[in-house]
């Protein structure tokens, strides 16, 4: 019996990489934080590193959503609003990740020259490093939403409109 192997198009690719920076955010969030109560600067080298390599795999998921936009746009049960809510928060993401990749690296060369400034840019990376995890938990979720209709706050009817939590209620009710 021969196996057969399919190539990675761009769908799959999007789908395998778009966990990593999610899951590579927290963790550097928590090497970093270790850094910063340890005040051990090697510590806090490698979590810069991990997110400048997250801000770099990130860029090939963000090219990639158009393909499985493509793929999954005309799969009954998907929302377009689903699609376009995913879309506008993964553009404002990716924006976010790439200031925390130039933040990291300002922070990287200012720890390994020892700048005056090094303990606030560690900090405010820290801050933004939150806020980028907490974005892209949001992007992922949403992405998630599109066909996994176990996870939605909303349901999505037969004609791809939303039915939102309280409408779903007044529709339950009458059964």
């Amino acid at each position: 019996q021969k196996i057969k192997f399919k190539i990675m198009d761009a769908t799959h690719l999007h789908l395998t990489l778009t966990h990593i920076p999610i899951v590579g955010t927290i963790i550097g969030i928590g090497i970093l934080a270790y850094g910063q109560f340890s005040k051990k600067g090697e510590i806090k080298k490698v979590a810069l590193v991990t997110f400048m390599v997250m801000a770099i795999l990130t860029i090939p998921v963000f090219l990639t959503g158009a393909e499985a936009e493509e793929t999954v746009e005309h799969i009954a049960g998907v929302s377009e609003q689903l699609i376009e809510n995913h879309e506008e928060l993964a553009e404002t993401a990716i924006w976010l990740m790439g200031l925390l990749g130039i933040l990291s690296l300002i922070n990287f060369f200012a720890i390994i020259k020892k700048l005056s400034f090094t303990k606030t840019i560690s900090l405010i990376t820290l801050i933004v490093s939150l806020g980028t995890f907490g974005l892209f938990a949001k992007v992922g979720n949403t992405g998630g939403e599109i066909r996994h209709s176990e996870i939605r706050t909303s349901n999505v009817n037969n004609d791809n409109g939303i039915i939102n939590s309280s409408e779903k209620e007044e529709h339950d009710d009458d059964d």
